[in-house]
C-alpha cells in the first residue's frame, strides 16, 4: 500500500513495505549459499555462490531494479554488474546496491563478521560510486553537525567527540580497518590516548557499530575502505541514525576518468550520509559467519537457521529476524 502525503506528514513512502521481507529472502539465500564454503579457503567460490544465489532471488522480486553498486562494471563481472537490470520488471523503479559477500576472506577462513548485504532505494537514491577507496568517518546520532569532519585531523576529531560527549579522550573508542595504509593514522590515534578496535575486514559492520555505541562501546569509525561499502553503510545509517562523511580517493587519472563516466562531477566532494543514500531506503544483512553484528548460518539436521537485520528509513524501523528454513 502506498502511503499518501499530507501537508504536515513526512514524504510518502516510495517502496512498499512488503518488499522488506523480500529483501530478507535475498540476503538469506546468499548467506546460506556462501556458508557452504566457510573455512574451505576458497574466496572466489564463496563469493560466486553468494552472487549466483542473490541474483537468482532478486529476479523473483516485483521491482524494476537497477544495480548501481555491484560486482564491478559489465566487462569485469558476469553477474550483478553495475547497470544490470534485476527484478521481475514490474513494480517500483529502484536502485540496488549489493555486497553479496562482505568479508570473503573471513568466510574462507571461517572468521567472524562475514555478511551478505543489500540496499534498495528509490531510483537515483544511491550514489553510483566506482570501486575505489573512500575516506570515511562516522559517529552516532545526537551530536551537532560538524562534531567530526574529514577535513579535521584524527586527533582533532577524537578531541571534539570527547568534548561533545563530556568525557576524557581516554574513554573514546575508535574502530578502523587493520591495514598497512592506516599505519600513520593508527599512530596518531594512539597518541591521543583513546582506545582502538582494529577489525580485519567488514567496515559496513564497523560503521554500524560506531553508531550503536550503547551496545558496542565503539564511539567513532575512521579510516579508508571500499567506496561501495561506504554507500551500503550510509544506507543503513539512513535507517538507524548517525552521522557519516565520505570522500572518494581518486588518486590517479584513470580513477578520476572512471568516476566521471559514472557521473561524479567533483572528485574532491565530501559526501554526507543523505548524499550517499537518499529518499526511501531499505537495508538488509544476513550473517554468514558468527560476528558481533549477526550470528552466522547454522546448518542443522533437518533445517538451516539464519539471522538477519532489516531496516527501513521511512519508518525508522529495525527488525532482527531469526528464520528456520526446513530442508
Amino acid at each position: 500500500m502506498r502511503l499518501n502525503q499530507t501537508e504536515d506528514s513526512k514524504p510518502a513512502a516510495i517502496i512498499d513495505r512488503s518488499l522488506t521481507l523480500e529483501l530478507v529472502r535475498v540476503t538469506e539465500r546468499a548467506a546460506i549459499a556462501s556458508a557452504g564454503w566457510r573455512g574451505k579457503g576458497d574466496e572466489k567460490a564463496a563469493d560466486r555462490a553468494a552472487v549466483e544465489a542473490m541474483r537468482d532471488e532478486l529476479h523473483r522480486i516485483p521491482i524494476a531494479g537497477r544495480i548501481v553498486i555491484g560486482e564491478g562494471e559489465r566487462d569485469e563481472a558476469p553477474m550483478l554488474f553495475i547497470g544490470e537490470d534485476v527484478g521481475a520488471g514490474e513494480g517500483p523503479a529502484v536502485d540496488i546496491a549489493v555486497d553479496p559477500l562482505e568479508g570473503t576472506t573471513l568466510c574462507a577462513k571461517n572468521q567472524p563478521d562475514s555478511i551478505c548485504v543489500l540496499a534498495m532505494a528509490e531510483r537515483g537514491g544511491l550514489l553510483n560510486a566506482p570501486d575505489v577507496y573512500m575516506q570515511k568517518i562516522a559517529i552516532g546520532s545526537g551530536y551537532a553537525q560538524g562534531t567530526v569532519d574529514l577535513d579535521l585531523s584524527a586527533r582533532e576529531n577524537i578531541q571534539s567527540l570527547a568534548r561533545a560527549k563530556g568525557v576524557p579522550v581516554s574513554e573514546i573508542t575508535a574502530c578502523m580497518l587493520d591495514r598497512p595504509r592506516h599505519a600513520n593514522l593508527l599512530e596518531e590515534l594512539r597518541s591521543t590516548g583513546c582506545a582502538i578496535k582494529l577489525i580485519s575486514d567488514g567496515d559496513i559492520a564497523g560503521i554500524i557499530h560506531a553508531v550503536n555505541t550503547e551496545d558496542t562501546g565503539i564511539d567513532i569509525y575512521i579510516g579508508s575502505g571500499g567506496a561501495p561499502e561506504g554507500v551500503l553503510a550510509a544506507a543503513a545509517l539512513r535507517c538507524i541514525g548517525g552521522q557519516m562523511q565520505g570522500r572518494l580517493m581518486l588518486d590517479t587519472e584513470e580513477k578520476r576518468q572512471r568516476a566521471q563516466r559514472m557521473g561524479i562531477a567533483d572528485p574532491n566532494r565530501k559526501y554526507r550520509t543523505d548524499e550517499l543514500a537518499s529518499g526511501d531506503v531499505l537495508f538488509a544483512a544476513t550473517g554468514v559467519t558468527d560476528g558481533s553484528l549477526l550470528n552466522g548460518v547454522r546448518f542443522r539436521r533437518n533445517s538451516v537457521r539464519t539471522a538477519t537485520v532489516v531496516m527501513r528509513s521511512w519508518s525508522q524501523t529495525v527488525r532482527w529476524i531469526t528464520a528456520e528454513h526446513h530442508r
